[in-house]
């Protein structure tokens, strides 16, 4: 199918802060959400004044919000990310760092894996990283990842392994990673999950795992949310 994102209709597929740079774009960030998110936003977030400030593009793709970053899901980025690059002549000249939560955190994982033009970074919270366990987790899982997946050639569970970190390892590339975990995530099991994906990862990539105790799921403390905007700006230096 024709690609039909521009920069004028950019709105209609994503949020963007790119309006409120001033200066010298450094970046962009790609922040993926989690399983069902649908708002589109109209007015600017704190976060995206902040990336703006600093020069940085903040960037919401509008996803399907069951997509589980499946083939369709990755090429929908692919394409806001070149738009955004042909806007402000960016091809070859940006970094671009992949971030998220719950099932934008293994979006943000998963899109680093098979970008058109790889991320330089990928920062999570809580992703999950099996999503063949997460199949069998929780009983409101199994409906979205047979949307997400049940199109594919094959079994099911060989598409859940095409979009699973901990099955993508020997895929990931070579980049700084740096993983959030609530201790208490009841949602998506830190032991099944960001414990078995960072132990999996150690020996060959960059990867720094950060445990928030006393938090549920994506329920960062203050110091946490701090270190993990910190740990993206950080990219950008």
């Amino acid at each position: 199918m024709e690609k039909i994102i521009t920069y004028e209709t950019l709105r209609n597929f994503a949020y963007s802060n790119d309006h409120l740079i001033k200066g010298e774009i450094k970046g962009i960030v790609l922040s993926f959400f989690g399983l069902g998110g649908m708002y589109m936003h109209a007015d600017d977030l704190g976060d995206a004044i902040e990336y703006a400030e600093k020069g940085i593009i903040y960037v919401i793709p509008y996803y399907n919000p069951w997509s589980w970053m499946n083939r369709q899901a990755v090429a929908f980025t692919d394409e806001i990310v070149s738009v955004l690059l042909e806007k402000y002549n960016l091809n070859g000249k940006v970094k671009v760092a992949s971030t998220g939560a719950s099932m934008g955190g293994l979006s943000a994982l998963v899109y680093c894996a098979y970008a058109k033009i790889t991320p330089c970074a990928c920062v999570t919270n809580c992703p999950v990283c099996d999503l063949p366990y997460h199949f069998t987790e929780r009983t409101d899982l199994p409906r979205t990842l047979y949307s997400a997946f049940g199109e594919y050639d094959g079994d099911l569970l060989s598409a859940m392994r095409s979009c699973s970190p901990i099955h993508l390892i020997d895929k990931m590339p070579n980049i700084k990673y740096v993983i959030f975990h609530c201790e208490e995530d009841k949602a998506v099991n830190i032991r099944k999950h960001s414990d078995v994906f960072v132990q999996k990862m150690k020996a060959e990539r960059d990867i720094d795992y950060k445990v928030v105790p006393l938090r549920g799921h994506g329920d960062l403390s203050a110091q946490a949310k701090f270190e993990y905007n910190q740990a993206i700006l950080s990219v950008f230096e």
